[in-house]
Parts: C-alpha cells; sequence; structure tokens
C-alpha cells in the first residue's frame, strides 16, 4: 500500500510547493534530533523528511498523484537518521539554500561595527541636581592612523583567499538516500571574509584599530538618578576594520547625603525641634538644595507630623533627557524630650502638668476612655 505522503506533512493533494517547503521546514525544527531528542521524534522526523523529499521532486510527486510509491518498501520509515551528522542548520541550509551549491551566503565584510562601552562616574546629590559636565578618561580602540582602518602595510592591499576563492565558505557534501547534501562553514583561513591580508600594518596587525586613551567630556543632565545612563553616541569602541564606533555610556553611582533621602524626584528631611518649639511654633530656617526657606512650626506641632515644601525637591527627568518641573521636600518632625532636667526647670513643668491636668489625662488614657491613644491604635492595626 502507497504511504500518504501529503498527510505526513499535514497537506492536501493540491498543495502548492511553496506550502510543501513551509511544512517540512516547521515540522523539521519541531522534530530533528538537536531539538527533540525522543525516539519517536526521531522515528517521526525521517518520514518528514522522506516526504519532503518525493513531494518537492516533480517526477517522484506524479507517482505519488497515480496512485504509486517512488520510494517503494525502503528507505523514509525506518532504518539510519538521513542526516546522521548534521545539524538543524545543516538541514534548512541544504533544503532551503543557505548553504546549498550556488546559494551560499557569500563573505562577510571585514568592517564591523565596534562594541559599546561603559563608565561608572559617582556623583553627589547636589550634583545631580543641578547637572554636571565631567571630564572623562577611556582606554578605547580608536582608528589607526597608519592605514586608516584598512589593515594593510602602506602600498600594498587585501588579496583574494585561496583556500575559499574569495566565497567565504568551504562547502562539503555528504551522500545519504536522498542524494548529496551540501553543507557551507566560514573559511578558517579568512574566516568568512573572502580575503586575506598579506602584508598586515605594522601598527594596527592588520586590525584597522588601536588601543588608545582618549579624553571625553560628559554632560550629565539635572535629574539625574543612581543606575541611569547618559548614552554617548558614537564615543565607543572603532570596529574591526575601522568600522564604526559603537555608543558610551556613562552610568551615575549616587553618593548617599548626610541629611537628604532620596525618593525619585522627592527629599526627605528629618527636623529634630525642641519640645518648646512644637508647644510654641516657631519659623525655622532650612536649607535646601538650591536655597534657605522659612519653614512656619504652628504651635502644638505634633511629632511625625510631615510638611511638604512644593516645589524644593529634584528635577523630574523625562525618559528623553527633558527637565519636567521638580520634585518636592518632605520635612518630617520629631521631637526632642529633654531627658535630663535641673530642679528648676523640673518645677516649671511640674507645674505646668498641674495647669493642664496632664496627670488626669493619663489616667482617662490608661482606662481606655480616650479614642486617639496608643492602644486604641494597636487595636486598630491587628483588627
Amino acid at each position: 500500500m502507497a504511504r500518504d505522503y501529503y498527510g505526513t506533512l499535514g497537506l492536501r493533494q493540491d498543495a502548492t510547493s511553496e506550502e510543501i517547503k513551509r511544512a517540512y521546514r516547521k515540522l523539521a525544527r519541531e522534530l530533528h534530533p538537536d531539538v527533540n531528542p525522543d525516539e519517536s521524534a526521531q522515528e517521526k522526523f525521517r518520514e518528514v523528511t522522506a516526504a519532503y523529499e518525493v513531494l518537492s521532486d516533480p517526477q517522484k510527486r506524479k507517482i505519488v498523484d497515480m496512485g504509486g510509491d517512488p520510494l517503494g518498501n525502503g528507505g523514509g520509515g525506518g532504518g539510519r537518521d538521513p542526516f546522521a551528522g548534521f545539524g538543524l542548520g545543516d538541514i534548512m541550509d541544504a533544503f532551503f539554500g543557505g548553504g546549498g551549491a550556488g546559494g551560499g551566503r557569500g563573505p562577510r565584510s571585514r568592517v564591523q561595527p565596534g562594541s559599546d562601552a561603559l563608565i561608572r562616574i559617582e556623583l553627589t546629590l547636589e550634583e545631580c541636581n543641578t547637572g554636571v559636565s565631567r571630564e572623562l578618561t577611556v582606554d578605547t580602540a580608536v582608528l589607526c592612523d597608519a592605514c586608516r582602518g584598512s589593515g594593510c602595510a602602506e602600498g600594498t592591499s587585501p588579496q583574494v583567499c585561496d583556500t575559499c576563492a574569495g566565497r567565504g565558505e568551504i562547502q562539503s557534501v555528504q551522500r545519504s538516500f536522498l542524494g548529496q547534501v551540501v553543507t557551507a562553514r566560514p573559511c578558517p583561513v579568512c574566516r568568512g571574509v573572502g580575503e586575506v591580508i598579506p602584508d598586515p600594518c605594522r601598527q594596527c596587525g592588520g586590525d584597522g584599530r588601536v588601543r588608545a586613551r582618549r579624553t571625553i567630556t560628559a554632560k550629565v543632565p539635572p535629574g539625574v538618578a543612581d543606575g541611569m545612563r547618559v548614552r554617548l553616541s558614537g564615543q565607543g569602541e572603532v570596529g574591526p576594520g575601522g568600522g564604526p564606533a559603537g555608543d558610551l555610556y556613562v552610568e551615575v553611582v549616587e553618593r548617599r547625603h548626610a541629611k537628604f533621602e532620596r525618593n525619585g524626584a522627592d527629599l526627605h528631611f528629618v527636623l529634630r525641634v525642641p519640645m518648646t518649639t512644637a508647644a510654641l511654633g516657631a519659623v525655622v530656617p532650612l536649607e535646601t538644595l538650591d536655597d534657605t526657606v522659612d519653614l512656619e512650626l504652628e504651635p502644638g506641632t505634633q511629632p511625625n507630623t510631615e510638611l511638604v515644601l512644593t516645589g524644593h525637591g529634584l528635577p523630574r527627568l523625562r525618559s528623553s533627557g527633558r527637565v519636567d518641573g521638580r520634585g518636592d521636600l518632605h520635612v518630617h518632625i520629631e521631637v526632642d524630650i529633654p531627658g535630663k532636667l535641673d530642679a528648676r526647670q523640673t518645677e516649671l513643668l511640674r507645674e505646668l502638668a498641674d495647669l493642664r491636668g496632664d496627670k488626669e489625662q493619663i489616667i482617662a488614657a490608661t482606662n481606655g476612655r480616650g479614642n486617639g491613644g496608643l492602644f486604641s491604635r494597636l487595636r486598630a492595626r491587628h483588627r
């Protein structure tokens, strides 16, 4: 009984040659031993490979359409793997022109783009606030000034590689029951370029670039934060063969500030004030990153009060590099309770406590009649 080659590839009998090719490519990528080592998958791979070999040949396909089997009772479904020793990429190349005869990839260019480079700089919070221009010294690859990137000694030029005849690749042929399978590998002599340099430049050794130390000015915009990177286009390494330079990325490492804590564009600051100042109120001069402002404390300011000074934070840096407004400065008030009192201070505080009736208020709070005390807050937290 003739095998169902169309069914093996999941196709109808009127499938076009392009549909046959697509179906096989999809199944081969799923079933090849490099991808799927399961034995049943390998057996299925042999079957779909045989089906593709038959249906892609007009004469063999004609036999199938007439009810015959061009492979008879042999091949296709059993025996050894027809592509033993070949990788999936080799098979794709052999069937679809990647490395077959007359369909090679051709030589690659000697000129290649350069790599990106990274350098870190440490900035203070003040420098992140204002932005900064910094002179950076980097060791990188630059264009060879002797050969201008050609890699050749003066008066010479590259020559065609004798090993690959300028193709940049070496082809090899292996036989299977499907016929000859042609694969291609980069030429080991010219490394896929198709040319060799018989007399390389003495300064760069034929690479077209040399290592050198350069000084670059990096302009860091206001509002940068720890971990952000500033891109300097074309300031990275020059590529092999004098190829275009990559980019240089300057990464910011922000120093921890002694007074301010940063959260994005907002700043946080803890202000400790005496008990009497919190009770009576005051105007406190406060130094920000840019100037000094008068912070007004209302009489009776409580511990953990947060006051917000709008626009006294850091510049907001957008992804485009544009500054759009400023953050806020959050001032957190801590009330400093004196630890030691002399006799006169103690007397005055006791007098104040008697006038305010503080003792009775403490008793009321511990009896649970207060609605804002510590115990009520704890109970609310654990509900």
